[in-house]
């Protein structure tokens, strides 16, 4: 929990974060965004318009969660809406990460590829990842498609946008971005031979444990 964390590790955790997002090509220049929650009410974000692989500490953003009033620090991310409205549907959520996941994204375009039922790992690690429908970036509206689409499950896919996860930690919600993406790849890769199937029903209800 954030309460056992400084502000100022916190801040660096955003930062190794935004940087590994951007080394491992989940993102690119002044794209994606992430969170975290502090113990005293308020969120870090990153900040609008700064390289996520040049970023440091100084640049994160701190504000208030309920109202969004800045506390310290410059602009905010433009998804700050999603990030908040996340935030406060979600107690038991510490961190928010967005990417634009390449491959994730790519899923997203072609309805006839799913993402659910087909890899074990995910499923028991993630269960059903939504496919949030398309609303323009930084508005309210895909902030609260995301929000309702993440109050049962822990990661989604925004159609033509990118993912979000979330977690218990920074590194948490990290770590379930790059699942999304690798299972994206693994599925698109197959479905270059032929559409793969999906785990029986039996099958799936004992990985969720049904």
């Amino acid at each position: 929990m954030s309460s056992d964390i400084s502000d100022e590790a916190l801040r660096e955790q955003l930062v190794q974060s935004s940087r590994l997002l951007y080394e491992r090509g989940l993102i690119a220049g002044f794209d994606g965004n992430s969170s975290v929650r502090t113990e005293r009410g308020t969120v870090l974000v990153t900040p609008a318009g700064v390289h996520k692989g040049l970023m440091n500490p100084r640049d994160v953003v701190e504000l208030d969660l309920q109202t969004g009033a800045p506390v310290a620090g410059g602009q905010p991310t433009s998804e700050l809406s999603m990030h908040l409205a996340v935030l406060k549907q979600r107690s038991d959520v510490i961190a928010v990460v967005h990417s634009h996941a390449p491959t994730a994204v790519a899923m997203s375009l072609l309805p006839h590829i799913s993402i659910n039922g087909v890899l074990p790992e995910l499923v028991i690690a993630l269960g059903d990842v939504q496919t949030v429908p398309y609303a323009r970036p930084g508005t309210e509206a895909l902030a609260q498609r995301v929000a309702r689409a993440l109050e049962h499950s822990n990661a989604v896919i925004i159609e033509r946008h990118g993912t979000v996860a979330v977690g218990r930690t920074i590194s948490e919600a990290l770590a379930r971005t790059e699942m999304i993406e690798h299972a994206a790849r693994v599925l698109m890769t197959a479905h270059t031979v032929q559409a793969p199937e999906r785990l029986d029903d039996a099958e799936l209800r004992a990985l969720r444990r049904e």
